[in-house]
């Protein structure tokens, strides 16, 4: 008997299994959500951003292995991003960071992205002319 092709890689496994930055910021300077109603995964995403930078991304996600692996992953390649930088990321990048994702799994990517814009979006509106807070 042959054994069934994995459905994920090692690095994919290894974020779900492990996951980085899990939980929330204390305090954080900025917090997004993001759902997909088809399926119910969420992601509550939690920043702490000091001087236009992110110091720290942390995650908390219901979903599936693909939807914690690209929420784990995504909070590692934000840390140390600018504002700028963060506005032009996209779920491709956690996709290849990754190693790839499944077809069928794509879209739990797209949720870290969005969870980020909608962050984003609480940074802008916490700190409308760009001033940072006072840490």
């Amino acid at each position: 008997m042959t054994p069934a092709p994995a459905l994920y890689n090692s690095t994919v496994l290894d974020h779900f299994l492990n996951p980085r930055n899990a939980g929330e910021v204390p305090h954080p300077d900025a917090r997004g959500e993001a759902a997909q109603p088809h399926d119910g995964d969420t992601l509550r995403l939690t920043l702490k951003i000091q001087d236009g930078k992110i110091l720290q991304a942390r995650f908390k996600t219901l979903g599936c292995a693909a939807a914690i692996a690209s929420s784990s992953m995504a909070t590692v390649l934000l840390k140390g991003k600018t504002i700028a930088e963060a506005r032009h990321f996209s779920n491709e990048q956690v996709v290849a960071a990754l190693g790839g994702l499944p077809p069928a799994k794509i879209q739990c990517s797209v949720l870290a992205a969005q969870a980020l814009q909608a962050a984003l979006d609480d940074y802008q509106k916490r700190h409308p002319a760009g001033d940072a807070p006072v840490h």
